[in-house]
């Protein structure tokens, strides 16, 4: 049957017919919003973190309803055996997909491919190994080491096209492209788990790709029998990554007892002008190229595409430039790549059976739904770090540049989870762009000289929850000293409000995530971490000596052959690295597609007719020191709640007049404080006339809370302070707000001096602290932060909510006072 709609394997012709009648009188009812153009119904249409997880969801289910009674799924035909391939696949796929090795579906089909003889035949025992070490490398060393090696043995060594390339299967003799590539991603999940693979074995397969037949050096991209496509361009380049991370010396190079930065590392011209290509010819809804493969292969193509951007840190793939006619100036397209092959696959997806069908071989949804989930789940890992490009000659910017993909591998480790990190343009940047990352890292030797408008960028970054991680390539061969001179005098632009500062032994960066041991760093006395202070934690960290030199010489998985000073020495600037992921992060990291929220501002003027206006009320005591939280919480209730919000920031002191004319103020801080007697009069003026105050204790400060409690109990000397109980209806959606009868906190834990900085989440009842004025409540404060939350800044050292109960709890306060 051709058309939108397909034959469904399994269904009896009673229960397709029956499913295409409801199906067309769907389409009657819902024809534009319910049916995909030739994809059966679209279950899902804007790409959220919710739309994939239910994606995802629908499709592990899928592959459950089609496991075999034996743990097993049905093999495909082939003229060259590939016994447990679909099964080894599909587990490869519900792994990644966030299912456990005990849940029942992954523990048969694992349970079944133990219990296999080794299949003999590449594809599969390529796929057999990285599920065995995505499940649980512990338990199946034996398994991975034996399937290992027999891969290497059947490397084709013999002189000739193929050398250094896998076959289908040993008799074959002739190597395949995509053979080699799962054979060289097995090895390379076997190595992470400490299976040691020689390095004459990744020279072969270096070499094989660099001489292949089908390797158009010109445009840079590889094909597989007759001109060039994207999936073997995607399998070339992982492949070269791989093997160059293996081989490749980069800058960085140990001599002796001494460590040499800055040197010379070889051109990766290869890989840089394939991923050229890969964006000059993008394209999520076909594979691309010119042999005839562009309706075909598309999931394969999707599922190297993840790879490629993910082993690279592409967060962008580039186009060819083109020319506006409106303007006259060329511009560059910049596709993301997941967002765009999430979108792709959303529509792809069957509604009627939750699976993914292509064309030829991929019409077995068992071949295409792993395909597709393996894209969706892989791709999704959250991003810990972005390097950022900020275009200065000679790839200054790239010193070390395996540095970040070595601390992530490390991090990866610590936390327990997968994670990724990417490479952000400055040029063509927003900052909404570069909020996705929750640290960008910023390196150089040479002198830099951003543009004002950057600087902004760069600073609102900050001060909307960003983390700035600075480095000058100087010492051990590095000349940094333009870049240290000129990134100083940019930070004082960019932050006058703060100095830049030395960090003592005590700041949480020297043991959020390990403890360093200075003794151990490197004989420099420049060798120190400098911070800036922003909002509420310390939001710029900077080093005057690289660090990316001794994370580059930090391989995650392979053993360090160096001197006992140097291995300590690289270790604990890892450690520096891994802190600051820790401090920065909390290491809790937003949904790789979650749009960040930008607070927002505008200048003064008339405000919008009917809009809610909250000021500040300013003190001694740090009143404006987590300047967005206000602006945040506004913008919940502006796209959550649906109130019209005037976004002018006013800022009034308790003797101006004009707060008269404001029914709410908000009001926070970090220290303590004191008003004057004019100030205290006036404040019990707007008080007694219905005025309230909705007061916040950022980053949990006593001194604050003390102080404003203090206050007030001198402008009214027989009211007192009470906990709001639970099931007062400041807690609960009475005013169409939300239930918060029960919320997370972050409560900071007691820890030895060699135990990592964490925080426990509680859930709990909120506490919130209320004085009453003419019986009404007049005061909400709350002792425990919530200012840093909405900046998504808090620090796993304050007492405080989470980002979203932070916000729920500010919005119900808002509607409260409203009320009153």
């Amino acid at each position: 049957m051709t058309g939108p709609y397909r034959i469904v394997d399994g269904l009896s012709p009673a229960r397709w017919i029956t499913l295409l009648i409801v199906a067309l009188c769907l389409q009657q009812l819902f024809p534009a919003t319910v049916f995909a153009q030739g994809a059966g119904i679209a279950l899902h249409r804007e790409v959220t973190p919710a739309t994939v997880n239910d994606a995802i969801r629908f499709g592990v289910g899928y592959l459950h309803g089609r496991q075999r009674p034996n743990g097993s799924w049905a093999d495909f035909e082939s003229p060259f055996a590939q016994p447990g391939a679909v099964t080894a696949l599909t587990t490869l796929a519900l792994l990644n997909c966030g299912e456990r090795v005990d849940e029942p579906h992954v523990k048969a089909a694992l349970d079944f491919l133990e219990s296999q003889p080794a299949p003999g035949s590449t594809y599969a025992t390529s796929l057999h190994v990285m599920a065995f070490c995505q499940a649980d490398p512990l338990r199946y060393k034996l398994k991975i080491t034996g399937l290992a090696s027999w891969l290497e043995a059947h490397q084709v060594v013999a002189d000739g096209k193929s050398k250094g390339g896998w076959s289908y299967m040993p008799s074959v003799g002739i190597a395949d492209n995509s053979n080699t590539q799962f054979a060289m991603l097995a090895l390379h999940e076997a190595e992470r788990v400490g299976v040691k693979i020689p390095d004459r074995t990744w020279q072969l397969a270096k070499d094989y790709w660099l001489k292949n037949p089908v390797y158009d050096k010109g445009r840079g991209a590889f094909g597989y029998h007759n001109g060039v496509s994207g999936s073997m361009t995607c399998a070339a380049i992982s492949s070269l990554i791989i093997a160059r991370d293996r081989l490749a010396n980069g800058e960085s190079r140990v001599v002796g007892e001494q460590i040499q930065c800055c040197g010379n590392e070889p051109q990766e011209d290869e890989v840089e002008r394939a991923i050229d290509w890969l964006g000059r010819n993008f394209s999520a809804r076909n594979n691309p190229g010119d042999d005839g493969q562009a309706n075909r292969w598309l999931y394969y193509y999707l599922y190297g595409m993840e790879r490629v951007g993910r082993m690279s840190g592409q967060r962008f793939f580039y186009g060819k430039p083109q020319l506006n006619p409106n303007t006259g100036a060329f511009a560059t397209p910049k596709y993301d790549w997941y967002r765009e092959g999430c979108q792709v696959l959303l529509e792809q997806q069957d509604a009627l059976t939750k699976n993914w069908a292509g064309m030829e071989i991929e019409r077995d949804p068992l071949i295409a739904t792993p395909l597709a989930l393996l894209f969706l789940a892989k791709g999704r890992r959250p991003v810990a770090i972005a390097r950022l490009n900020t275009g200065t000659a000679n790839n200054d910017w790239n010193h070390h540049r395996r540095s970040l993909q070595n601390l992530v591998g490390r991090v990866e480790r610590q936390w327990r989870r997968d994670l990724s990190w990417q490479t952000y343009d400055l040029k063509d940047a927003t900052v909404a762009d570069l909020l996705e990352a929750p640290v960008l890292f910023l390196s150089g030797s040479q002198s830099l000289q951003l543009s004002d408008v950057h600087k902004k960028m760069l600073r609102e970054y900050v001060n909307q929850g960003g983390f700035l991680f600075i480095e000058a390539c100087d010492g051990n061969g590095c000349d940094g000293s333009a870049f240290d001179r000129d990134i100083r005098q940019m930070l004082k632009e960019m932050f006058p409000e703060s100095a830049l500062r030395k960090l003592p032994p005590d700041h949480a960066v020297w043991y959020a995530q390990q403890r360093v041991q200075p003794q151990q760093l490197p004989k420099d006395p420049e060798f120190w971490l400098w911070g800036l202070d922003s909002c509420c934690r310390t939001g710029v960290v900077y080093c005057p000596r690289s660090l990316s030199c001794y994370w580059e010489l930090a391989h995650p998985y392979r053993e360090l052959d160096y001197p006992q000073v140097v291995k300590d020495q690289i270790e604990q600037v890892s450690r520096i690295g891994g802190n600051i992921l820790a401090y920065a992060t909390n290491r809790q990291l937003k949904e790789k597609l979650d749009r960040p929220q930008i607070s927002i501002s505008l200048p003064g003027g008339k405000s919008p007719r009917g809009s809610l206006v909250i000021p500040k009320l300013t003190h001694g005591g740090g009143s404006d020191d987590a300047p967005n939280a206000l602006q945040n919480l506004l913008t919940v209730l502006d796209k959550q709640l649906q109130i019209k919000i005037d976004y002018e920031r006013r800022k009034f002191a308790p003797n101006e007049p004009k707060l008269l004319d404001y029914p709410i103020v908000f009001t926070h801080g970090r220290r303590g404080f004191q008003f004057s007697s004019a100030e205290r009069k006036s404040l019990k003026d707007y008080l007694d006339r219905g005025g309230f105050i909705f007061a916040d204790a950022i980053c949990a400060s006593t001194e604050f809370s003390q102080s404003l409690k203090a206050e007030l109990q001198l402008i009214y000397p027989n009211a007192k302070f009470y906990r709001v109980p639970a099931g007062h209806p400041l807690l609960t959606d009475e005013f169409q707000g939300f239930n918060l009868r029960s919320v997370m906190l972050r409560d900071p834990q007691f820890r030895s001096e060699e135990d990592p900085l964490s925080a426990k989440l509680v859930k709990t009842t909120p506490l919130l602290e209320v004085l009453e004025v003419d019986d009404r409540i007049a005061v909400v404060l709350s002792p425990y932060d919530i200012s840093c939350a909405l900046e998504k800044g808090a620090s796993l050292e304050c007492k405080g909510y989470t980002s979203a109960d932070a916000a729920r709890i500010g919005a119900n306060i808002i509607l409260y006072a409203l009320q009153q």
